[in-house]
Parts: structure tokens; C-alpha cells; sequence
């Protein structure tokens, strides 16, 4: 019997990817602009090795990646920008217009041979793509495994959901797109420079812009409203994350969002994703703003604060009563506030929480103790809270076991007070 064989129908030996592109300029280099799968990405660039720096780009950090591929599955509405890469002579542009600018452009794997494209920002995306397709797949391996044992019908059932699941997370993997611009360069002195020069010029987001535009958050997504409190309205750097001398306010965004994680979860904790998912903004706004007012009324150097206006409000010498306080008394630190804070959220937990009048009336009598920088006498240096603070101190010690600490010395001193308080 004569069996003929259509070698048409056959799958040829491939070893590049073909894509719509736009060719431009930029800096005297051919830039190619392409839009790929995201599951090509560890196909047409080499997938970073943590373990080994790449001479050419920066060490990659595992967990960093990990956490890209976990946001490509936890939001639907994911948004990451184009990766850039460096071309060193194999890719192929067929152009498709009269112009040359549009075309066909026919780019190498990586996989199976000599990287071509060379990664100049973006790693940290191509590692977390290999690394959550690799999850589904080991997934959906050990799903059928399971299925292939003898198991009960429900469970039969509830395998086979996950299974679709998972070969569903897999295909938005290869639906959804990212952009890639591809810059030819064959020069391997001169790809280093481009890292450099993107490095350079790269602006970073600070964590107080941070803090205001994540609204995956509850302490970002309820600063607009905290930050309305008497005793920060006017008085909060939406821009810088440090309090420097010269900073006429008294708080930066990142670190209110700081106190109101202090106030829900503890001095050194993080809010949950359960309790991100089931806290409701009102619940939170709520509970920081009961902060704001006991520290507002218990303090005296806070109160003058709160009734001031910030636009007017200014001491001789020309400064902001935020910088003055940062000058004199521990309350102007953005550790104290929090350490405050955590004391706040230990003291109203649990079956027997105490009254906010209460806690204002224990605040007061921490009062006197606020001057900075602390003395040698001071509680801070003569009680279970000195391991908290440097001598001369204007702040306790920012390490987070440091403030937890004490955080609980003075939270202990709610029921037994030491002598001088």
C-alpha cells in the first residue's frame, strides 16, 4: 500500500517569531516597536538567572519577579510598560509600505541557541512570566495526576474547575500583549551605555506619589480623606518621602499611609489581603481620624498645631511649626507617630478595648516626656524603653523590632505606670 505523505501539512523546524512592526529613529539607532504575547517573552529574550549578574544589566531578584508574575494574575486590568531590548544584528524588518516604516519584523529566539535581543529594561518582567508560566504549568501537571487516580466525582468535579482555570489564566498569557522596542546596536561598549544612560534617566515614582495613586491599598486608597484631619490638612508632602530640616510640613504621604497601617494592623504589621478585601474605606478613615483627634487633644505641641492655619502659622525665624516641633520634641518624628499609633491600635484590640478618653488621658501623661532631643533622666533612657533609643535621641530607633518593642513597653504602661509618669 502506497501511503502519500503532504510535507505541506508537516511543521517546519522554527527558531524566530515574526511580528507587525514600526521602524523609527532614535539617537542615530533603528528602533523596531512591536507589541508580542506575553507568554513570548521568555521566548524571544533570555530569561534572567537570579543566581548570575549579567554583565551587560543588573542582578535580577527573584521575589521581585515572582510578584510581577502574581499581579499578571490577580489583575484583569494589569498595565506594565514596553520592556527595551537591544538588537545586535539578527532581527529582520521586511518593510510593508513605500516608506520603510511599517513591516514584518522576524526576531530570533532566544530559547535553543544564542540570545540575539539582550534585555535593557525589563528583566524583572521576563523573569516573572517564565516563572508563572512555569506555576500553571507544574498546576495543571499535578491536577492530572490527581485525575488520573481513582477520585470521588465531587472532587473529579472540583479538579476539573481548577483545570480550567488554570488553562485559562494560561491562554490570557498568550491573548494579552506587551510592548517591546527593539534598538539595533552591535556594539556591545556602547548597549552597556544605554543601560547606564536609561538608568540615569529614569525618574523613580517615590513611595508618597506611591501612597497617593495605589488604590490596590486601603491605607492609600483613605488618604485623601486623612489627610482632611485638622492636624495634617495642609501640612502633608504629597511628593517627598523624607522630612528633612527644610520641609515646612509635618508629615510626607508614605508616612501617613505608615500610621494608618500602624493604626489597623500594629506598629509592624501589614494589613492582611483578608482584611484588605473585607475593611471598608469608612471603617478605616474612621478609626485614624479617632488617632488623629486623641493624639490632637493629648498632646499640647500637636493641639497648637491643629488649631493653627498652615498658610499663616510661622514662628520668628520664619519656620513652620512642624519644623519647630521637629526640632523639639519627639512628636516630630515620623517613628513616634507611628510608635503612637501602634500603642493606639494595641490598646482598642482585643474582648475589652479601652475608651478613646481614657487613652488621651494616658497620652497626657506621656506629655512632659515629649522634648527632644532626650536626656539621660528622661523615661526613654531610664525605663524598658532605652534599648529604643540612641542617647540624645530626637526619634527612637526606626528597626522594626525596635518600634515594636516599644510600642509594647509603652502600651504596658497603660496598667502599671514606672515612676515619673
Amino acid at each position: 500500500m502506497t501511503i502519500a505523505i503532504d510535507p505541506r501539512v508537516l511543521s517546519k523546524p522554527q527558531d524566530s517569531s515574526t511580528y507587525l512592526a514600526l521602524k523609527t529613529t532614535q539617537g542615530e539607532r533603528a528602533v523596531y516597536s512591536t507589541r508580542v504575547p506575553l507568554l513570548d517573552l521568555p521566548t524571544i529574550l533570555p530569561v534572567p538567572d537570579p543566581s548570575n549578574v549579567d554583565k551587560d544589566n543588573r542582578k535580577v531578584d527573584r521575589l521581585h519577579a515572582k510578584h510581577f508574575g502574581e499581579y499578571l494574575d490577580a489583575k484583569q486590568n494589569w498595565v506594565a510598560p514596553a520592556l527595551l531590548a537591544r538588537d545586535g544584528g539578527g532581527c529582520v524588518f521586511e518593510p510593508a509600505d513605500p516608506e520603510g516604516r511599517v513591516g514584518y519584523l522576524t526576531v530570533p529566539w532566544a530559547i535553543g541557541g544564542i540570545a540575539t535581543l539582550r534585555t535593557i529594561d525589563g528583566q524583572h518582567r521576563v523573569l516573572g512570566v517564565s516563572i508563572e508560566k512555569q506555576r500553571i504549568t507544574d498546576a495543571i501537571s499535578a491536577i492530572d495526576r490527581e485525575l488520573a487516580r481513582k477520585v470521588g466525582v465531587e472532587k473529579a468535579a472540583k479538579l476539573q474547575g481548577d483545570r480550567d482555570r488554570l488553562v485559562e489564566r494560561m491562554g490570557r498569557l498568550k491573548r494579552e500583549y506587551i510592548g517591546v522596542d527593539i534598538y539595533v546596536e552591535p556594539d556591545p561598549i556602547k548597549a552597556q551605555q544605554m543601560f547606564v544612560d536609561v538608568a540615569d534617566n529614569a525618574k523613580g515614582i517615590s513611595s508618597a506619589v506611591r501612597a497617593r495613586f495605589d488604590n490596590d491599598k486601603v491605607a492609600n486608597r483613605t488618604l485623601s480623606d486623612v489627610i482632611d484631619h485638622p492636624l495634617l490638612k495642609g501640612r502633608v508632602d504629597t511628593e517627598q518621602d523624607r522630612m528633612t530640616a527644610k520641609n515646612p510640613n509635618l508629615l510626607g504621604a508614605k508616612h501617613v499611609a505608615d500610621i494608618t497601617r500602624a493604626v489597623i494592623a500594629g506598629a509592624g504589621g501589614r494589613i492582611s489581603k483578608k482584611a484588605e478585601r473585607t475593611l471598608t474605606d469608612g471603617e478605616v478613615i474612621e478609626q485614624v481620624k479617632d488617632f488623629l483627634d486623641t493624639i490632637s487633644t493629648a498632646f499640647t505641641d500637636l493641639a497648637v498645631i491643629t488649631e493653627e492655619d498652615p498658610d499663616t502659622a510661622r514662628e520668628s525665624d520664619g519656620s513652620t511649626k512642624a519644623q519647630q516641633l521637629r526640632r523639639t520634641s519627639l512628636l516630630g518624628s515620623v517613628g513616634m507617630l507611628r510608635v503612637l499609633a501602634g500603642v493606639f491600635r494595641q490598646l482598642r484590640a482585643g474582648d475589652n478595648p479601652a475608651e478613646l478618653d481614657d487613652i488621651t488621658e494616658f497620652f497626657k501623661r506621656l506629655d512632659p516626656h515629649m522634648a527632644a532631643p532626650i536626656t539621660e533622666t528622661s523615661i526613654w533612657r531610664t525605663t524598658d524603653a532605652h534599648p529604643d533609643f540612641e542617647p540624645n535621641a530626637s526619634a527612637p530607633i526606626m528597626r522594626t523590632q525596635n518600634i515594636v518593642h516599644l510600642v509594647g513597653v509603652i502600651a504596658g504602661w497603660y496598667r502599671k505606670a514606672p515612676n515619673g509618669l
